[in-house]
């Protein structure tokens, strides 16, 4: 692989971090919660008939849920990018 492929793979991984949020919050995970109606509801919704009648504390519904109330944090960003910048090195 490319130098500049390498490149365009971290800063593609860069622009997905930075969107995430906005994009989860367009499908109804927003800092305020589950939006009512919303496939973020919807997915909520067979999360908890799968599992019984909750939503699993880590489950990609749950992890969706935090990273639109909360952005994805700078630390957690960072990890990302460094890891895939040593997987591209490796």
């Amino acid at each position: 692989m490319g130098l500049l492929t390498g490149v365009a793979i971290v800063a593609g991984t860069a622009g997905t971090v930075v969107a995430a949020p906005a994009v989860l919050a367009v499908v109804g995970f927003t800092s305020a919660g589950i939006a009512a109606g919303s496939m973020a509801a919807s997915l909520m919704s067979a999360s908890a008939v799968a599992s019984g009648g909750g939503v699993v504390a880590g489950s990609t519904v749950a992890i969706w849920q935090l990273i639109g109330a909360l952005g994805l944090p700078g630390g957690a960003a960072a990890a990302i990018e460094v890891g895939l910048l040593v997987g591209l090195l490796i």
